[in-house]
């Protein structure tokens, strides 16, 4: 009987999406649209079709799999979105000496340079501060303990993972322009709840809705936490490196189940969802801040875009400042968004 009271919204998990520099990210099906606001002031948009190796391969679809290539595919779709976003900016920078040696050296600018040093480099740090710290910290708190405090060494290491996660994310949100950022994420959330209800796609409508989504990435990283930690119950080892090196192998399989979860809640609205989602909604508070309506505008153009059947007059008008890849081209080839 309570499964038939929850009412499945059709629109729900329909489209997602990712707040970027100046602009939103929306994502629905094979559809992606990206829109930003301009130096100009105007909005620049441009469509790319991503095809998922889940639809290609059937072993990629199998349960688990297909979490861990999903996530593999969203780093990547991410990177090529905040890449194709700043280049949309039309931000006009005179090339220094050092670009040009770089260009003569490697044929590439600093960008393209740097980018794959930054990833590693990230990498490292993320291993860093969400692995190997939260279990140096807990070896340390379990020594007066005799250093071994059993399956509860893995709450403790989620406690401080958490601690360590919600630092940082205060510490980026006094910078400006991630608080920008944070306030086109308000903006993408706004707009797809708006579509979520039924209302038309208006300033005005988007306005009256909440910035806090329940199926946002940030309930999706305490959902990982949650998992990590009762898979952490499972691990023997004190000893922190061998502790960090389970994790990482164990890493696809907290992926796997995280991501079987984020397909449920994308459907479905009940006690379980709000429950797990409850930690990522109240972190939103941070993660999330008030849109103006320039910025809704621009999530509201993205969201159209990304939705071609349900929104078929809507247009990418705005031209691509690249001129050698004219507007819509890999809407039309799909080669370039193959790689994306």
């Amino acid at each position: 009987m309570a499964n038939k009271k929850e009412e499945k919204n059709p629109r729900l998990g329909q489209v997602g999406g990712q707040a970027i520099l100046e602009g939103v990210m929306m994502k629905s099906g094979e559809d992606v649209a990206i829109s930003v606001r301009a130096m100009d002031g105007t909005v620049r948009s441009k469509k790319t079709k991503h095809v998922s190796l889940r639809k290609k391969y059937k072993i990629f679809a199998l349960p688990i799999i297909r979490g861990v290539v999903s996530f593999v595919e969203s780093m990547i779709l991410s990177v090529s979105t905040m890449n194709h976003g700043v280049d949309m900016l039309g931000i006009e920078e005179e090339e220094t000496k050092f670009e040009k040696w770089l260009k003569e050296k490697f044929g590439a600018g600093l960008l393209t340079v740097l980018m794959p040093i930054s990833i590693i480099l990230g990498l490292l740090l993320s291993v860093a501060l969400f692995f190997y710290l939260p279990s140096l910290i807990s070896g340390w708190i379990a020594k007066p303990f005799g250093g071994d405090i059993g399956i509860w060494r893995s709450a403790v290491e989620g406690v401080i993972k958490i601690a360590i996660f919600v630092g940082y994310i205060l510490l980026v949100s006094l910078m400006p322009d991630i608080r920008r950022t944070f306030e086109y994420h308000g903006a993408e959330h706004k707009s797809i709840f708006c579509y979520e209800s039924g209302e038309e796609l208006t300033v005005e409508n988007v306005k009256k809705h909440k910035r806090f989504h329940p199926r946002c990435g940030t309930s999706f990283m305490f959902v990982m936490i949650l998992i990590g930690i009762i898979i952490g119950f499972f691990i023997p080892f004190q000893n922190s490196f061998l502790r960090t090196a389970c994790k990482l192998l164990l890493l696809p399989l907290t992926m796997g189940i995280g991501f079987e979860f984020l397909m449920y809640a994308g459907k479905h609205d009940n006690f379980l969802v709000r429950m797990l989602s409850a930690p990522g909604l109240w972190m939103q508070r941070i993660t999330t801040k008030e849109p103006d309506d320039s910025q809704l505008e621009v999530a509201i153009k993205s969201l159209k875009l990304a939705m071609p059947e349900v929104f078929p007059d809507e247009e990418c008008l705005a031209p691509d400042p690249k001129p050698e890849l004219p507007e819509n081209t890999e809407e039309k080839t799909g080669e370039q968004n193959a790689e994306a």
